[in-house]
C-alpha cells in the first residue's frame, strides 16, 4: 500500500452535484486495497447557490444534516408519505460554534435548499435498519465538550454522539483545534471489537481550515493548513502523512489515527463520522501505549483560554481522560 492512499485532496471524490462523496453502497466501494472495502459510513458535501437544490432519495441509510457554511431549508418525506419543512439557520463559518442540525432516518427522503445566499452543506450517512424519528436538533441544544489541556485543547460539539442523539448506527461529532494545537491526540485506534473496551469503527476525517480567530492575514495571500496522520496498528498497512486543507477528507478504515495538528497562524476544523459492524453503538478507544502516558500530563493545565469558540456561553467540562 502507498502512502496516503486513504487520503483524497479537495475536488477528487466530487461526484456530479456534490463536491464530495464517500458512498459504502453496496458494501464493495473501496479506495486502496482489496482487503479494505469500505462497509459502514458515508459523506456528502455539496457548495449550494441561493435557489439551488441537493436531492436526498430515500433507503436503508439514516443522516444528519449539518450546515457548514451558510442557511438551508430541508423538505423532508417520511416513510407514511408525510412532509415537513424544517429551517436550518446555520452559521458564518465552522470556527463560529456549532450549527443547528437535522436527523433522518431511514427511509426519509428530502430535498436541500440554500437559503438567502450561497452555502456549503455536509451530510453524515450510514446504513441502518432501525427506523429513528426525525429530530432538529437547535445549535443552542448541541452539547459542547472542551477536551484536554494546554496544547492538546480542543472543542467537541456532541450532536452525533449515543448521550446526545437516538441513532441506529452512526456517531457523529465535530472538532474545532484552534492554531498551535492538537487533537486526535494521542494517536489511538478503534478496529478491533473487545466489549467493553474498543469498538470497531471506520471513521471519516472531512477537514476545514482557516486563518486563526483575530488574526490579520500578511503578504499576498494565506494557504491554511493543519496536519493529519495515520499508521499501522497490526499487520494491516495504512499510512497518512498530509497537509490537509478545507474540502480535504481522510478515510480511517483501521490503525492508529492522529495528531491532527493545526499549524501556527491557522485554525482547523473536522467533521467525523463512524460506525462500524459491532452490536453496540459506542466509541470506545485504544491509545497507542507509545503515547497514552500524555493523557496524564494534561492535570493540572488549563484549558486554551481561546475556547469555546462561538457566541454562546459554554459551561467547561472538566478535563477528562477518556
Amino acid at each position: 500500500m502507498s502512502i496516503n492512499d486513504w487520503f483524497f485532496p479537495a475536488g477528487s471524490l466530487a461526484d456530479d452535484l456534490w463536491d464530495a462523496v464517500v458512498d459504502p453502497g453496496d458494501g464493495q466501494w473501496n479506495t486502496a486495497s482489496a482487503d479494505s472495502a469500505w462497509r459502514h459510513t458515508g459523506i456528502r458535501v455539496a457548495s449550494v447557490a441561493a435557489g439551488e437544490t441537493r436531492t436526498l432519495p430515500a433507503g436503508d441509510i439514516e443522516r444528519i444534516v449539518i450546515p457548514l457554511h451558510g442557511s438551508f431549508a430541508v423538505r423532508t418525506r417520511e416513510v407514511d408519505g408525510a412532509t415537513g419543512v424544517f429551517e436550518l439557520a446555520g452559521r458564518t463559518s465552522v470556527f463560529d460554534g456549532p450549527s443547528d442540525v437535522l436527523y433522518l432516518g431511514v427511509g426519509v427522503a428530502a430535498e436541500l435548499s440554500a437559503v438567502g445566499r450561497s452555502g456549503r452543506v455536509a451530510v453524515a450517512e450510514a446504513p441502518a435498519s432501525a427506523r429513528k424519528p426525525t429530530r432538529y436538533i437547535a445549535r443552542e441544544d448541541v452539547q459542547v465538550e472542551l477536551r484536554g489541556a494546554g496544547r492538546s485543547s480542543r472543542q467537541v460539539h456532541n450532536f452525533g454522539t449515543p448521550d446526545a442523539l437516538d441513532a441506529d448506527r452512526f456517531i457523529v461529532c465535530e472538532v474545532i483545534t484552534p492554531a498551535e494545537n492538537w487533537s486526535s491526540y494521542p494517536a489511538h485506534k478503534h478496529d478491533t471489537h473487545v466489549p467493553g473496551v474498543e469498538s470497531t469503527l471506520e471513521e471519516i476525517y472531512y477537514f476545514e481550515t482557516d486563518v486563526t480567530r483575530g488574526a490579520i492575514p500578511g503578504g499576498p495571500g494565506s494557504d491554511a493548513f493543519g496536519l493529519f496522520a495515520t499508521y499501522a496498528s497490526d499487520d494491516r498497512d495504512i499510512q497518512t502523512n498530509a497537509l490537509v486543507r478545507t474540502g480535504d477528507i481522510a478515510l480511517v478504515p483501521h490503525g492508529f489515527h492522529g495528531p491532527a495538528a493545526a499549524a501556527p497562524g491557522y485554525d482547523l476544523y473536522y467533521l467525523n463520522v463512524m460506525a462500524g459492524p459491532n452490536p453496540e453503538r459506542v466509541w470506545n478507544i485504544t491509545d497507542d501505549p507509545a503515547h497514552s502516558w500524555v493523557r496524564a500530563s494534561w492535570h493540572g493545565q488549563d484549558i486554551d483560554p481561546r475556547l469555546p469558540y462561538g457566541p454562546r456561553p459554554l459551561e467547561v467540562h472538566e478535563i477528562g481522560l477518556d
